[in-house]
């Protein structure tokens, strides 16, 4: 996302990007689960997104550790500090594209490993 001027991403809109998309999926809740200004979604009670209080950029789950090595390889991400290697971490200048592909791939990776009962409570995915 550029400013007026064409320059950079802009990391309060990054943020307020991340959480317009992940408002819209479908049972998604933000909490700050550590206080400070952290912003981490869930599904199902389990967390795929979270935006740290100073972290330049947002965290994300992958389907796997491999996908994130190759997400990490490709420059796309960096390794997800204080996550499981199946975490990336996605820099403020990621497209919007990217970004709301990861986040709605992060969001279906949690959702698919809940419990049926679970993912019967919630909303159906568009």
């Amino acid at each position: 996302m550029k400013d007026r001027q064409g320059r950079g991403t802009l990391p309060g809109m990054s943020r307020e990007l991340v959480n317009s998309i992940c408002r819209t999926l479908p049972g998604a809740e933000a909490s700050d689960p550590w206080g400070g200004g952290h912003d981490a979604w869930k599904v199902g009670g389990k967390m795929f997104a979270c935006i740290g209080s100073q972290t330049p950029g947002v965290s994300v789950k992958t389907p796997a550790i491999e996908t994130a090595q190759m997400l990490i390889d490709t420059g796309i991400g960096t390794k997800a500090p204080y996550f499981h290697r199946s975490w990336v971490l996605l820099p403020w200048s990621t497209s919007e594209d990217e970004m709301r592909h990861r986040l709605e791939v992060a969001y279906d990776t949690i959702r698919a490993g809940l419990t049926k009962k679970v993912q019967a409570s919630l909303p159906p995915r568009g």
